[in-house]
């Protein structure tokens, strides 16, 4: 038997439409390994609600892979030091690996290629960063542009089937059981009623592909409507790798209706990896200079209203339904991602990272460049940003929008109102006694933040 091979596994846990499976197979005997390294990431280490869909999505991956007659082998440490460990047990000479983006994974790659063969696939972007380039051959900056540009390039190639059988070795290393690793919370366990919203894995992935394709013709307008159920939920899916993008467009851009705002929203993704490649601290350092002089306020005077905001008591009924929201599922409509993002930045005036943080700890779908680039982008200090003198208005937000029902949902305490009332309690003089009066006003947050822009800009 030749020398098996090892494929690693990392923000790719799916076996269909995945080049470095395909690679590896076609070598001989295959030792499919997922490390847990949370030294590597540094501040950056899966967070807590990541940790709960990594240990679901594992265990369907071990299970697909049983069903093709191999295994997962799990360990825990520093990436290159495990693979090399395996390596001399099993005599393996090369590793197969999907190539990723994020400044730690890059940096794992350039340690482990000095001790191994290693070969690495395109697959986790609809085309890989390097090939999309401007006439002077830099990389893009603006997402309009690069978007123009990526079209260009599309389809991406079909996807690829899994193999029907993955060769085993003639003897497995030892594998942690994924027990072991505590990725589950217990006391308390505050992902109880995440099962009801989620499904990990690759056959989870797939069934809200399918799903999808019967609702993308109305992405374009449901997309901002919490109310409704019109966005993909595919985030966590494509963040985890458990369908690749190329599959994704596949099978939504033939669709009935008008495809284009979500296929964009497939490019934007693309985008916010370019990004991370160009300025790999773009999750904690301002991307525009100016901003270093922004005088956000101390957590010490702001921690009051920073914890008004994590708990969804802000007073601000579409804010609060949204954190609320962000705690009981691990996920937030994308429209009050926005508007909560907004609200933390420019009404709180606190920093964009704390915010980041927070959401970086409590969605599923906690990607390091999309939620880098969305809260810079939010916030105004990205590359690419929205102008920090455009601030949300969350109560005019919630009534355009028609968050009525959404707020029902998430904020019990005002489901007795009707929809004239409920986005804005207090200017009704209708808001209940259980429910927090705002913490502060429209018009007066409005102008501290402007007067604090004006400070970071002299």
């Amino acid at each position: 038997m030749p020398d098996p091979v090892i494929l690693w596994f990392r923000q790719d846990l799916r076996l269909s439409d995945q080049a470095a499976l395909t690679a590896a197979a076609q070598e001989g005997p295959v030792i499919p390994v997922y490390i847990l390294d949370d030294e590597l990431p540094r501040d950056w280490k899966l967070g807590a609600a990541s940790r709960w869909w990594l240990h679901h999505s594992l265990k369907s991956l071990d299970k697909s892979l049983r069903d093709k007659g191999s295994r997962l082998i799990l360990r825990r440490g520093d990436c290159a030091a495990v693979l090399k460990r395996i390596a001399e047990e099993t005599g393996a000479q090369r590793v197969h690996a999907l190539r990723h983006h994020e400044p730690w994974w890059r940096n794992a790659e350039k340690a482990l290629a000095k001790h191994f063969d290693l070969s690495l696939h395109d697959g986790a972007l609809l085309s890989p960063p390097d090939s999309i380039r401007t006439q002077s051959g830099s990389a893009y900056r603006i997402y309009t542009p690069f978007a123009r540009a990526v079209m260009e390039w599309m389809p991406p190639p079909e996807p690829a089937s899994a193999p029907a059988h993955i060769e085993a070795p003639d003897r497995w290393p030892d594998s942690d059981s994924l027990e072991e690793w505590a990725l589950l919370p217990t006391r308390p366990n505050w992902a109880a009623a995440f099962s009801d919203d989620w499904t990990p894995g690759e056959a989870g992935a797939r069934a809200n592909v399918a799903a999808f394709r019967d609702e993308v013709g109305d992405y374009d307008h449901a997309r901002n409507m919490p109310s409704e159920e019109g966005t993909s939920r595919l985030s966590p899916h494509l963040h985890f790798g458990e369908v690749s993008p190329a599959y994704v467009w596949h099978r939504v851009a033939g669709a009935p209706g008008d495809t284009t705002t979500f296929l964009k929203e497939l490019i934007w993704r693309d985008y916010a990896h370019v990004q991370i490649r160009a300025m790999p601290t773009y999750g904690s350092a301002n991307a525009r200079p100016d901003f270093d002089r922004m005088p956000w306020r101390d957590m010490r005077e702001a921690r009051s209203d920073f914890h008004r905001w994590t708990s969804g008591t802000t007073g601000y009924p579409i804010v609060d339904a949204g954190m609320r929201q962000l705690w009981a599922t691990g996920w937030m409509h994308n429209r009050v991602r926005m508007i909560a993002a907004s609200f933390l930045i420019k009404h709180l005036l606190i920093d964009w990272r704390d915010g980041a943080k927070w959401f970086w700890n409590t969605l599923v779908d906690a990607s390091y460049a999309n939620n880098s680039v969305n809260w810079q982008w939010v916030a105004g200090s990205g590359v690419d940003a929205n102008m920090f003198s455009r601030i949300m208005a969350p109560l005019s937000q919630s009534e355009k929008f028609e968050a009525a029902d959404y707020i029902r949902q998430w904020v019990p305490e005002l489901a007795g109102l009707d929809d004239r009332m409920i986005h804005d309690p207090d200017a009704h003089d209708a808001r209940p006694q259980g429910y927090p009066a705002k913490c502060i006003g429209h018009r007066e947050a409005r102008e501290r933040a402007l007067a604090a822009y004006r400070k970071a800009r002299t």
